[in-house]
């Protein structure tokens, strides 16, 4: 128990005053070390040819961010699928099966990192620094940039720019920043040098960091029938800093951070699990000073905060001191050195952010504690992914305000703005998206055995199923390792579901923002809905329950709960 609140304490003080240095760098005005910065970045703009200068409607914005992700796309699926041909593989690892390879392009690209593969057997050197370890730099700042535009059109904080054509529709006129100027600043003023500090922390705690070939050993036990066994090293430790911090998860090794080359020490693992709140906690903080409204930071944090000790707590019981938590089994598949609590601590810290990483697997989890990440990840705003987060938890308190307006009986507005049936509607196709998507794909899954790949055909199959999608969904990357999810059918849907989960969460809150900001705005009066009071924020995580809890119970039943029951009441 010490060792969880020291964690979480740990993180939130460490996560202040990054999040205020994080609104500095947002906002893109002056700054110390624009020197050694404006060196680096000056270059950057002209390679891509743009002026850093110019602001952007949301229509310009959100292209910018998809041609983006485009053109990384095709790189990187190039890289994946003639890896065996480029240079840095002392391991000549063969190229990626372009299924396998699409499905790993896709995971990363949307900051996912859902691996149906394993690391050190089927990536070189050269796919992990650049492919994978590249992504999980920019993708978690991509995430930012869209959350910042967001703030911008809410808020109408964008910096100064170049006068809009008054000919275009109001929405279009409202400048949300630099998408380019955005990622850019955000990579190189924050995430580069923070993935260094963080690389040189656990390298110092014997992460490897080489990009020489593994050594070769002799086993100790000659019944295993290896005469010897290769021992794969690499460049892990940038890897590593750069998964935990931009909320990417995955590992180096396909044991991920259980394997003691990835997570050595008790020190390696508390900054492992600090690395993963840092941020997601920072960009709270940021929203207070980025916008100046420091109550609505509160708010936010308040609500996230609530969550997530509700989460850790019953996670942490349900694993360790349950009534299924006294059998010897639910040890298989666990990290002997960090034990039941320490498996528990880590699989709720992951699955609050969109992180994925994991100590232990998952699948090991007892019934009940194996629920709880699943529902941290279908409600993906407990700190959330890097941006991700903070725009999911924009959208339910959106519909928060449309709620409680209509109970109340007044005009739903946020920021004298009034909601409207067109924002309305766009909200609503995210709230419809999710069940839609996860219960179709789920049931055809488990309406053909053939393609299923479950480890366990009973209610934990199920599970093992659901978590899958879950996990693709909220951009999380972990899963209920006892699937074998390495086919074309789980490479191709779990495909749809990752762009499905990534794309629409963050530009339709945009959209939405936008259509807000054009509107005209009305003084605040007695009568105008306050929502930053501890009665809005209790109705909000009501709103939230209702919308993720409850309208997945009958899965969650089919799953971990009927596993349970399978379990006690024999």
């Amino acid at each position: 128990m010490t060792e969880i609140l020291l964690i979480l304490l740990a993180s939130i003080v460490l996560a202040f005053p990054l999040g205020l240095y994080l609104a500095r760098v947002m906002r893109g005005g002056p700054m110390r070390g624009d020197a050694l910065f404006a060196w680096i970045e000056k270059p950057l703009y002209r390679v891509l040819g743009v002026n850093p200068l110019r602001g952007m409607s949301w229509r310009g914005y959100v292209g910018a961010f998809l041609l983006s992700n485009l053109v990384i796309a095709v790189l990187v699926q190039t890289v994946f699928m003639t890896q065996a041909w480029l240079p840095f593989n002392p391991d000549q690892i063969p190229n990626m099966r372009w299924d396998t390879a699409l499905h790993t392009m896709v995971s990363f690209l949307t900051n996912t990192n859902q691996q149906h593969y394993s690391g050190q057997a089927q990536l070189s050197y050269f796919s992990q620094m650049t492919a994978i370890t590249g992504l999980q730099v920019v993708t978690p700042m991509m995430g930012l940039a869209l959350v910042v535009a967001t703030l911008r059109a809410l808020f109408g904080t964008a910096p100064e720019g170049e006068p809009a054509d008054p000919a275009l529709p109001a929405d279009r006129r409202i400048d949300v920043g630099n998408y380019y100027a955005d990622v850019v600043r955000s990579c190189v003023r924050f995430m580069l040098p923070l993935c260094l500090l963080w690389a040189v922390l656990l390298t110092s705690q014997g992460v490897p960091s080489t990009l020489a070939g593994g050594p070769t050993a002799t086993p100790i036990d000659a019944t295993a029938g290896m005469d010897s066994q290769k021992l794969p090293l690499g460049p892990v430790a940038a890897m590593v800093a750069a998964k935990q911090l931009g909320a990417n998860g995955g590992g180096w090794y396909g044991p991920n951070s259980s394997m003691p080359l990835e997570n050595p020490t008790p020190l390696s693992n508390a900054l492992e699990l600090i690395g993963i709140l840092l941020i997601p906690i920072a960009v709270v903080f940021m929203l207070g000073a980025f916008t100046g409204r420091k109550r609505l930071a509160g708010l936010v944090f308040g609500c996230m905060l609530a969550m997530s000790s509700v989460s850790v707590a019953a996670t942490v019981w349900l694993e360790g001191h349950s009534a299924t938590a006294a059998s010897p089994l639910l040890m298989e598949g666990k990290e002997v050195r960090f034990g039941a609590d320490g498996t528990a601590l880590w699989a709720a810290i992951t699955t609050q952010v969109s992180n994925g990483s994991v100590n232990g697997m998952h699948d090991s989890l007892s019934p009940l504690a194996g629920a709880v990440p699943m529902v941290n990840m279908l409600v993906s705003a407990i700190w959330g992914g890097i941006g991700c987060g903070l725009q999911q938890f924009l959208v339910y308190l959106l519909l928060g305000v449309f709620l409680a307006g209509l109970m109340t009986g007044r005009t739903p507005e946020l920021l004298g703005r009034k909601l409207e049936t067109p924002q309305v509607r766009l909200l609503a196709l995210l709230v419809l998206l999710q069940p839609i998507t996860l219960l179709a794909f789920t049931a055809i899954t488990l309406a053909i055995p053939s393609i299923t790949g479950t480890s366990n055909p009973a209610f934990h199959g199920v599970s093992q199923v659901f978590y899958e999608y879950v996990s693709a969904f909220a951009n999380n990357g972990s899963g209920f390792e006892g699937l074998g999810d390495a086919t074309p059918w789980w490479n191709l849907s779990c495909t749809l579901v990752l762009l499905l989960g990534r794309y629409p969460v963050l530009v339709i809150p945009l959209i939405v923002c936008a259509q807000l900001a054009a509107k005209r705005r009305a003084p605040e009066s007695a009568g105008t809905l306050q929502i930053e009071t501890p009665t809005f924020a209790l109705t909000l995580i009501a709103l939230i329950v209702v919308l993720t809890v409850l309208q997945f119970m009958p899965a969650l039943v089919l799953g971990p709960v009927a596993d349970h029951l399978s379990l006690t009441l024999r």
